[in-house]
C-alpha cells in the first residue's frame, strides 16, 4: 500500500509537469453563473419541468433548449449526448445537437425521445467552430466511461449544490425578515439539509452571524451515501491513479465538499482530452422549475482552445426515492398549530422539486380514510401538516402514513405516530376520589396524550389553579393536584386539548384521607410509645390505661406507612402487661380506637459512674470542669448496670451525639466494653477518635441486644476547651492569653456571673479583656455548654 501510494504521488508530480496550470486553473467552487437550460420530460400523458425529475427512462421525451440572452454574441451548439457504459461506446446517432442561435425554434430546440439501452445522458454547450461537433462525439466514443463517470459525479454534486443553496437562500431570508431568530432556523436548516454548520458563528454578534454561516461554502456540504468517485473513471492507468490520490485527504481531497475534490478530477479528467481548440470544463445544473441553472467553477473562454461545459442530466433509470424514516418515537398530535413531522436524512427532499403531491393519509378507526396535504419545510425541519388536521374533530387515528410522488412514481411511507382524540374520552384511574391536605397524584386515562395542552384544578370558589402533568403513555397522563390547601368537597378537573374543542371537565371528590391505625405499642418503664398506622399526621393525642400521650415525632417507613411517636410525662411502670383498646383523638375532634400492647420492660442500661482522664498541656492554666463534660481528645471511661435482662457476648454499648449524627457500637466481642459480674459493663472511649469531629454536645447511650435496643440514657457533654497560657492584671482590668478563645461565651469574676463580660460571637484573636477575679479563680461559659461553669485556676497570676 505505502509503494502504491508513492507511485500515486509521482504520477501527480509527473501530471503537474505535462499539464501545467490545468489544475491551478480550476477553480474549488461552482458559483460563476453560466447558462440556463430549459427543460421538460413527457412520459406517457404527464409532462414535468426538469426540477421535478429525478431521473429518466428509456422512452421519455425530452424537449431541451438553451435559454440564451437575446444580445448572446458567443454562438454556443447545444449537445445532448446518450452512453451505455464506460465500455460500450455508443452510436453516432446517440448524439443530437442544436444551433441555439438559430431563430427558428426547431433548429434552436432538442425534441428527443431517450433510446433503448441508453443508461445514461450528458449535455454540452459547445463554442460553434468547423470540425468542433466531429470533435466532441469522436472524444466521448474514444473514452465513454470518462463521461460516465462525469455525468454521475456532476449530477451529485448538482443535488449537493441544491443543498447548499437551499441553505444560503434561507440564512438570508431569516436575516432579513427575523434576524433574531437566526440561530435556531439556521440550526435547523443545517440538520434537515446536512450541511455543515460552523458553530463558533453563532456566538458573534447578531450583524455578523449570516455571513460567517455562509462564507466557508467549500467545506459546507456533508456527504450522505456512499458510492465511487470520480477518481475511480476507466481512463488509463496513470490517469485513474492520479485521480485516485486526488479524492484523498493525502492529496488534497475536501473532507466534507465534494466540489473541492470535483473540481481537481476534472482538471486532470478532461486534460487528457485537451486540443488546440477544445479544453473541457465541469459545470453543475441546478433544477428549479423547468429551468437547470448551470454553475462554472471557472470562466470559459472563447479563445482557442475554447471551452465546451460538460452538464449533467438526469439519470436513466428507475429514480431512487431517498431512504424516507421518521425521526420521530413519541406520538404528536394532529390538531397541534404548526405541527411538523421530522424526518432523518432526507435532505433532497427539501432541497429539489423531486417530492410532488405530498399527502399524509389517516386510517381513522371509524373505517374512513382522510388525507391532509404537507409541504416539505427545510426551515422548520420537517413537513408541516396543513391546518385542515382541525377538520378532524374528535375522530381517533389508527395510522398515518406519507405518500406522494418522486418524479413520476409514487411512493409510500413512512409512518408516523400521530394522535388526535376527545377530550371526553378521558377518566380518572381508578376512580374519581383524590385526598386533600397535600399534594396528590392523578392518572387520567382514554384519551390522546399528546393532544393535551393544559391541565387546571377549579375549586368550589370558581378559582382554577394550573396543574403540572406528564404523558406517562400514548393515552394516559399522570399529574400532581396542588390540594395541600384544599379542604374536602367537589373539585372539577380542565383537560384542555388542541384544535378548540372545550376542555373536559372531570369531576373529583375531594376527601380527607382517614387515618389507618395498625397499632400502639408501649414498653413499660418508656415514657415514649409507638403508633404504626398511615396518615398519622391528624393524631393529636392517645390515652390508654389513665395514662395521656401526645403526638411527637412522624416519620415514614420505606413503604409508605407512618410511625407516631407519643410520649407521656406520667409512669409506666406499673402499667399492667397485655392488650386492651386505646383512644385515639385526631385533630378535627374525631376520635377512635386502636389496639394498645402493653409489653415487658426493654432492656436498658443506667449510669453508675465514669472517670475522664484530661492530657492537660505544661504551661497552661489549669481548668476545672463539670463531672459530666470532657474535652474531644479526652477519655471517657464509665461503668453501667443493665436492667431488664442479662449480658450475653453479642452484646453491645451504642453511644451517639444527641443529634444521631454520629454513632458508635462499642461491643464486648471486641474488648471495648467489658462485663463485671452479670449486669454491669465497663466501657472506654476518646470521642474525637470514636465518633469523629462530630462529636460535640450531649451524648447518650443503650444497649443492643440483637434487634433489641434499649432507651436512650444520658452519657457526658463534649466540649471544646480554650488553651489558656497567663492572666494579666493591672490595678484596673485582666487580660486573659491563650488560644481558641473563641469558644468562650462569657467570663466572671464570680461564679454567679452576676457582672458577667460577654465574649463576641466569633471572636478570633489572643487576648481576651476579662474581669478582675476576686479570688484565685476566673469562671467561664462555653459555647458548647452555656449552662455549665468552667473555673479557671488563676493563683499566683
Amino acid at each position: 500500500m505505502r509503494a502504491l501510494l508513492h507511485r500515486m504521488l509521482a504520477v501527480c508530480a509527473l501530471l503537474s509537469i505535462v499539464l501545467p496550470g490545468v489544475a491551478a486553473a480550476q477553480g474549488t467552487t461552482f458559483d460563476l453563473a453560466g447558462p440556463v437550460l430549459t427543460m421538460r420530460v413527457t412520459r406517457g400523458a404527464v409532462t414535468l419541468p426538469a426540477g421535478e425529475v429525478p431521473s429518466i427512462r428509456p422512452g421519455d421525451r425530452l424537449e431541451v433548449k438553451a435559454d440564451l440572452p437575446a444580445d448572446q454574441s458567443a454562438r454556443y451548439l447545444l449537445i445532448v449526448a446518450f452512453l451505455r457504459g464506460a465500455t460500450n461506446p455508443p452510436p453516432k446517432d446517440w448524439f443530437f445537437k442544436a444551433e441555439t442561435w438559430d431563430k427558428k425554434p426547431k433548429k434552436a430546440t432538442l425534441a428527443i425521445t431517450v433510446p433503448e439501452g441508453a443508461e445514461q445522458a450528458i449535455a454540452f454547450m459547445a463554442p460553434e467552430t468547423g470540425g468542433g461537433y466531429n470533435a466532441l462525439v469522436k472524444a466521448v466514443r474514444g473514452r465513454p466511461g470518462v463521461f460516465v463517470r462525469a455525468a454521475q459525479d456532476l449530477f451529485q454534486a448538482s443535488l449537493d449544490r441544491a443543498r447548499l443553496e437551499t441553505f444560503v437562500g434561507g440564512v438570508a431570508r431569516i436575516e432579513e425578515s427575523a434576524p433574531e431568530r437566526l440561530v435556531p432556523v439556521s440550526t435547523a436548516l443545517a440538520s434537515t439539509l446536512a450541511i455543515k454548520l460552523d458553530a463558533a458563528c453563532l456566538s458573534r454578534a447578531r450583524s455578523l452571524q449570516a455571513s460567517c454561516l455562509t462564507q466557508n461554502r467549500d467545506g459546507m456540504v456533508l456527504q450522505t451515501g456512499g458510492g465511487t468517485t470520480l477518481a475511480e473513471v476507466l481512463g488509463g492507468t496513470t490517469t485513474q491513479f492520479a485521480y485516485s490520490l486526488a479524492a484523498t485527504k493525502e492529496g488534497g481531497g475536501g473532507l466534507y465538499s465534494p466540489y473541492i475534490s470535483l473540481a481537481r478530477d476534472f482538471a486532470r479528467l478532461f486534460g487528457v482530452f485537451r486540443s488546440a481548440s477544445y479544453q473541457y470544463a465541469p459545470a453543475l445544473a441546478v433544477g428549479s422549475g423547468n429551468r437547470l441553472r448551470l454553475q462554472l467553477n471557472n470562466p470559459p473562454s472563447f479563445q482557442n482552445p475554447q471551452t465546451v461545459l460538460v452538464a449533467p442530466l438526469p439519470p436513466i433509470g428507475n429514480g431512487a426515492l431517498p431512504p424516507l424514516r421518521a425521526a420521530m418515537k413519541d406520538a404528536v398530535c394532529l390538531a397541534q398549530p404548526g405541527l411538523t413531522l421530522r424526518l432523518d436524512d432526507a435532505p433532497l427532499l427539501f432541497a429539489t422539486g423531486f417530492a410532488r403531491e405530498l399527502r399524509l393519509r389517516l386510517g381513522l378507526q371509524d373505517g374512513r380514510s382522510v388525507e391532509l396535504p404537507v409541504v416539505a419545510d427545510a426551515e422548520r425541519g420537517g413537513l408541516v401538516v396543513s391546518a385542515d388536521a382541525r377538520k378532524l374533530a374528535q375522530s381517533a387515528i389508527g395510522e398515518a402514513v406519507l405518500t406522494g410522488r418522486w418524479g413520476f412514481d409514487t411512493f409510500t411511507g413512512p409512518r408516523f405516530p400521530v394522535q388526535n382524540g376527545a377530550p371526553s374520552a378521558w377518566a380518572a384511574k381508578p376512580d374519581d376520589a383524590v385526598v386533600v391536605g397535600r399534594d396528590a397524584p392523578l392518572t387520567l386515562q382514554g384519551g390522546a396524550a399528546s393532544c393535551v395542552e393544559q391541565v387546571a384544578l377549579r375549586d368550589r370558589s370558581g378559582t382554577a389553579k394550573p396543574v403540572e402533568w406528564k404523558a406517562s403513555a400514548p393515552d394516559e397522563i399522570t399529574a400532581t393536584l396542588p390540594l395541600a390547601r384544599v379542604k374536602p368537597g367537589d373539585l372539577t378537573l380542565l383537560v384542555a386539548q388542541y384544535g378548540g374543542a372545550a376542555p373536559a371537565q372531570l369531576t373529583l371528590k375531594g376527601q380527607t384521607e382517614a387515618s389507618r391505625l395498625e397499632g400502639f405499642t408501649l414498653y413499660t418503664g418508656d415514657k415514649e410509645g409507638r403508633l404504626v398506622g398511615a396518615r398519622l399526621d391528624q393524631v393529636a393525642k392517645l390515652e390508654v390505661a389513665g395514662l395521656t400521650f401526645a403526638a411527637a415525632g412522624l416519620t415514614r417507613d420505606m413503604g409508605g406507612g407512618d410511625r407516631l411517636a407519643l410520649t407521656t410525662v406520667g409512669n409506666t411502670e406499673t402499667l399492667t402487661l397485655g392488650t386492651s383498646d386505646a383512644k385515639v383523638t385526631l385533630k378535627d375532634g374525631r376520635t377512635t380506637t386502636v389496639r394498645a400492647t402493653i409489653t415487658p420492660p426493654r432492656p436498658r442500661v443506667e449510669l453508675v459512674s465514669r472517670n475522664v482522664e484530661m492530657a492537660w498541656r505544661d504551661g497552661r492554666l489549669p481548668l476545672t470542669l463539670p463531672d459530666h463534660a470532657l474535652a474531644p481528645e479526652a477519655r471517657l471511661t464509665f461503668s453501667a448496670r443493665v436492667i431488664n435482662t442479662r449480658l450475653t457476648p453479642t452484646d453491645a454499648i451504642e453511644v451517639a451525639t444527641a443529634d444521631d449524627t454520629a454513632a458508635a457500637k462499642l461491643t464486648l466481642a471486641s474488648g471495648k466494653v467489658q462485663a463485671v459480674g452479670g449486669d454491669v459493663v465497663v466501657a472506654s472511649f476518646v470521642p474525637k477518635e470514636t465518633l469523629g469531629a462530630a462529636a460535640l454536645g450531649a451524648l447518650k447511650m443503650r444497649l443492643v441486644q440483637g434487634d433489641m435496643t434499649g432507651e436512650w440514657q444520658p452519657l457526658a457533654r463534649v466540649v471544646r476547651l480554650p488553651e489558656l497560657e497567663r492572666l494579666t492584671c493591672n490595678a484596673e482590668a485582666c487580660e486573659l492569653r491563650g488560644e481558641a478563645l473563641f469558644v468562650i461565651a462569657a467570663t466572671s469574676a464570680t461564679p454567679d456571673f452576676a457582672a458577667a463580660q460577654p465574649v463576641p460571637v466569633g471572636f478570633v484573636g489572643n487576648a481576651l479583656a476579662v474581669p478582675k477575679p476576686v479570688g484565685d479563680t476566673l469562671y467561664l461559659k462555653l459555647h458548647d455548654a452555656p449552662d455549665d461553669v468552667v473555673k479557671v485556676g488563676v493563683a499566683g497570676k
